[in-house]
């Protein structure tokens, strides 16, 4: 199984901030760019707000298993998820409609 490419950089966040395509949702906050690379890169955002350390890595793990089924259909783009507090009490299964609805509406994922 293929994995994605991990956004580390503090100006790679920053340039998806200023300069990418955003969609919200109480529970997450989604960012898009193009990229040259030809393979997508994602990062994920928990901020102190959601809670202690054990809450904001449930929260990655669930983003990261929501964006799983996504992932085969991504060609060249740098994606940002941005946790929220509403994330806390959701699960995996509720929140991928939510990601993959972000991703359509903002042309990542073809209506295909």
């Amino acid at each position: 199984m293929a994995t994605w490419l991990t956004l580390r950089e503090n100006k790679d966040f920053r340039t998806l901030y200023y300069r990418g395509r955003s969609q919200v949702h109480p529970a997450l906050v989604t960012y898009v760019r193009k990229n040259r690379l030809g393979e997508p890169r994602v990062g994920i955002t928990t901020g102190k707000k959601l809670g202690r350390a054990v809450v904001r890595s449930r929260c990655r793990r669930v983003i990261r298993e929501a964006f799983r089924p996504q992932f085969s259909k991504i060609g060249g783009w740098d994606i940002v998820f941005v946790a929220r507090t509403r994330l806390t009490t959701m699960k995996s299964t509720q929140l991928a409609p939510v990601i993959e609805s972000h991703l359509r509406q903002m042309g990542v994922i073809d209506d295909a």
